[in-house]
């Protein structure tokens, strides 16, 4: 496989990696590592890169280990999940404040649901990827993935709606 062939094959979700790792990792930087370090990886086994039925599903659940590893090392003891990729410059000013702090309490509601539906969440709301995929990465049943996001919804609507009512009667 030439270079060519595998940027071709791992450009259209290297974001993905990142932006799963990042959620995971926080630190951009420790999230640039992750990502070099499963892209390095992919490369290193290219020769078996084409007998995966999703590499994109692959790399997915390659991040996701690479990053509880390094959660799991002394290193990362003090990092915490936050999300930040959502920026639009064209909103009123208002509208932009508003925005920003309805992101930062959802944001504060998802670090604190439980690890797998903090994950449930990224892969589904935020990366888009379907039940199937999420349950092979996950190596849980669509059954389980559903219920889990179905309750970290939950879970966000009601504390969002609690926040935003608090002192309202």
């Amino acid at each position: 496989m030439t270079p060519t062939e595998f940027l071709h094959i791992v450009t259209p979700f290297k974001d993905k990696v990142f932006r799963l790792a990042k959620r995971l990792l926080v630190s951009t930087e420790e999230a640039e590592d992750a990502t070099q370090e499963v892209l390095i990886k992919l490369w290193n086994n290219k020769a078996k890169i084409k007998a995966y039925k999703n590499v994109e599903a692959f790399s997915m659940t390659m991040t996701k280990n690479y990053c509880y590893d390094k959660l799991k090392s002394k290193q990362s003891q003090n990092l915490k999940i936050v999300h930040s990729n959502y920026e639009d410059k064209q909103m009123a000013l208002q509208k932009q404040v508003e925005l920003n702090d309805s992101l930062t309490w959802v944001e504060k509601i998802i670090e604190n649901l439980p690890e797998q539906q903090r994950l449930i969440i990224q892969l589904r709301d935020i990366e888009a990827y379907d039940f199937d995929e999420i349950a092979k990465m996950l190596d849980m049943n669509q059954t389980a993935v559903r219920v889990a996001l179905s309750r970290a919804r939950k879970t966000i609507r009601e504390k969002l709606t609690h926040t935003h009512n608090y002192g309202i009667k």
